[in-house]
């Protein structure tokens, strides 16, 4: 059975850092894209990052570029999202999620097949 599990979220002032980690369990994932979105009180679920099978090419959406990192570790099967100066309306929801055996990194939600449960980020003005 699949399992992506984030961790990492938490309240930081503006300004500040966080670093969130999702480990994957249930198959291998080194083949597989993976992505963070998130979603905000009241707002649709919103793409922030991804990055390609191989760790090689990443995308971010415009509101965090130069800000965000996103990595990937295919011998750990982990995929982190490095968060600096981070902003209040950063704050939502974080959540991991995978393609299943596609490579290519998406910015589309609906073409990733295995989701995590979330993370809290709150960022306090």
């Amino acid at each position: 059975q699949v399992q992506l599990v984030e961790s990492g979220g938490g309240l930081v002032q503006a300004g500040g850092s966080l670093r969130l980690s999702c480990a994957a369990s249930g198959r291998t994932f080194s083949r597989s894209a993976m992505g963070w979105f998130r979603q905000a009180p009241g707002e649709e679920r919103e793409f922030v990052a991804a990055i390609s099978g191989n760790g090689v090419i990443a995308y971010y959406a415009d509101s965090v570029k130069g800000r965000f990192t996103i990595s990937k570790d295919n011998a750990k099967n982990t995929v982190a999202l490095q968060m600096n100066s981070l902003k209040p309306e950063d704050t939502a929801v974080y959540y991991c999620a995978t393609r299943r055996d596609i490579a290519y990194a998406s910015r589309n939600s609906r073409e990733y097949d295995y989701w995590g449960q979330g993370t809290q980020v709150t960022v306090s003005s």
